[in-house]
């Protein structure tokens, strides 16, 4: 296993890839608290993860209340001893979403309120910092320890209506950089994670509505690689396991020497192409024959 041992706190872990990455840490050993501001989503979560024969404990906590984050970092240490791995994975998207996305809506930068910004950078920025600071104390006593951000595509390409979250997002990856060489000294490893695809519907709905535990192209319909946008051609679509597992890399022994980077996880050289469209892009091209 590969975090036999190991105790992680997981925010956003009621739903989602935090659902999903806490399932998988447990299942590879971890002793996780799912961190949630719906605290029914965060039994939900352990209830899955003790029937399938881990050990969880929920906690409910505002990642944008930095008291609460620390409580919630003193709760876990209480219940297990000790600290191995913060995955601050929380995150909310700018009012609107990204149009023609799951429901979202087209609204005009200009008309986004200050309230929009402060919530957005409440929870996608200054959680993460509030994560990270809370972490920190439990791991140096540890002797060390692993720090992991959820960041976006976003952060490295835009996506229309959401430039507030994507610059949240662009944030992420300067806090990562710069924490990797501030707490190196500390044997703290910090990196982000970065998806493109393979993340949850639920992650653009409402509080309150049900968790799908599928991906937004799992959701969609029979998977048809010739028609898909991903450069990569696979016969299935991306899941919230293959983000999932990018997480576990990068806080496992697998990743020990890596500090410092963001990993665009599951985008299928989505990232490397340029803008402009070709002949080849078509679905199911002519190809020559060599």
């Amino acid at each position: 296993m590969k975090l036999q041992d190991k105790v992680a706190v997981i925010t956003g872990g009621g739903s989602g890839l935090g659902r999903q990455g806490a399932q998988l840490f447990a299942a590879e050993g971890a002793k996780v608290a799912v961190v949630d501001i719906d605290g029914g989503r965060a039994e939900q979560t352990t209830k899955l993860i003790e029937q399938q024969g881990g050990t969880a404990i929920a906690i409910t906590a505002d990642v944008s209340d930095e008291a609460a984050v620390y409580r919630s970092v003193e709760a876990t240490v209480d219940q297990f001893g000790k600290l191995d791995i913060m995955w601050a994975n929380a995150g909310v998207v700018s009012r609107g979403g990204v149009p023609s996305v799951a429901g979202g809506e087209h609204v005009e930068f200009q008309d986004l309120t200050d309230a929009d910004w402060q919530h957005v950078l409440g929870v996608n920025l200054s959680g993460v910092v509030y994560s990270c600071k809370a972490a920190v104390p439990a791991m140096r006593a540890n002797g060390g320890g692993t720090i992991l951000a959820t960041s976006s595509a976003a952060s490295f390409a835009a996506y229309h209506s959401i430039a507030m979250y994507s610059a949240t997002k662009a944030g992420v990856n300067g806090l990562v950089r710069g924490l990797s060489l501030d707490l190196g000294r500390y044997g703290i490893r910090v990196n982000a994670l970065a998806p493109t695809h393979g993340m949850s519907p639920n992650f653009l709905m409402g509080p309150g509505t049900p968790v799908i535990g599928q991906s937004y192209e799992e959701t969609a319909g029979p998977w048809d690689p010739g028609v898909s946008p991903i450069p990569l051609k696979l016969q299935r679509p991306p899941s919230l396991v293959d983000n999932a597992k990018v997480a576990l890399f990068l806080v496992s022994d697998d990743s020990a020497y890596i500090s410092g980077l963001t990993l665009p996880a599951t985008d299928g050289g989505t990232l490397s192409r340029v803008a402009m469209m070709f002949e080849e892009d078509a679905p199911n091209p002519t190809l020559p024959v060599h």
